[in-house]
């Protein structure tokens, strides 16, 4: 969605209008000279050329640094809709981008020397416990959820490029129906997982798991489904403290109340 033109905090050349892009972290723009109209970021990761090339994410035409130091990109401008939570469950082409994202073994080496941070499901649990709010800390529930992941801490396996908040409105879809993965902020080196964990958490019926986890390439076994659960469980934690510090209440109940539906103590 697309806010009025408005006034920036960065420097950027004049002969474009900037219109901010709703629900983004205030970084996005729709820009527009004349006839062009392109997709303007400010400071994204240096690897989206890479992600542009692989067509992964929608075309890089050029970079630019301000005289203040942001770095600003812009992108093909497609018109398209983003997905709503129902099409990524019927999107095939959803598991096609997945696999060839976390397959390329050029986006992998790529990401790796433009210092892409490399996380292993250790670090996502001291990532949780590391200045964690009492209150959290407090919280019986959330205290057991976390000694769980502590104890069943997942084998490592060889990374790959990971989006990181494949949510679905960072998937878009052009209305020649080319598909892109788009936000590309908290990319990182890790276990492919850490992808699919999310979107079966929160788009996929159980009983529909097996199915497309065999779509998507994997042997299901006991320890691949562990393996799962422990990155659902993981990052539900992430996304409470993410809220706890921002004090929304709402998104902490949403998604305590899906923690819940996934780890159940006796």
């Amino acid at each position: 969605m697309v806010e009025g033109s408005m006034e920036t905090d960065f420097q950027f050349d004049n002969t474009w209008t900037l219109h901010s892009i709703a629900g983004d972290t205030g970084k996005s723009y729709m820009g527009i000279r004349n006839t062009e109209k392109v997709f303007i970021k400010r400071n994204t990761t240096p690897f989206l050329a890479a992600l542009s090339q692989e067509g992964v994410a929608p075309k890089l035409l050029w970079t630019k640094r301000t005289g203040t130091g942001d770095i600003i990109t812009a992108q093909e401008w497609l018109d398209g809709n983003v997905l709503s939570a129902a099409d990524m469950k019927e999107n095939q082409e959803v598991i096609k981008l997945l696999l060839r994202l976390h397959h390329s073994s050029s986006l992998k080496n790529m990401l790796s020397k433009v210092g892409g941070h490399k996380r292993s499901a250790f670090d996502f649990l001291r990532e949780y416990a590391q200045d964690v709010p009492q209150e959290l800390k407090d919280n019986h529930y959330l205290h057991r959820v976390f000694r769980y992941l502590e104890d069943h801490l997942p084998s490592d396996t060889d990374s790959c490029v990971c989006h990181g908040d494949p949510v679905h409105h960072n998937w878009y879809v052009s209305n020649d129906q080319r598909l892109y993965l788009v936000d590309w902020d908290n990319c990182v080196l890790a276990d492919p997982v850490v992808d699919v964990a999310y979107i079966l958490c929160r788009y996929i019926p159980k009983d529909e798991w097996q199915a497309w986890l065999q779509a998507y390439g994997v042997e299901v076994t006991p320890d691949y489904m562990q393996k799962v659960q422990w990155y659902i469980g993981m990052m539900l934690l992430l996304n409470i403290k993410h809220y706890h510090l921002q004090q929304n209440n709402e998104k902490i109940e949403q998604e305590l109340k899906l923690l819940k539906d996934y780890f159940i103590f006796e």
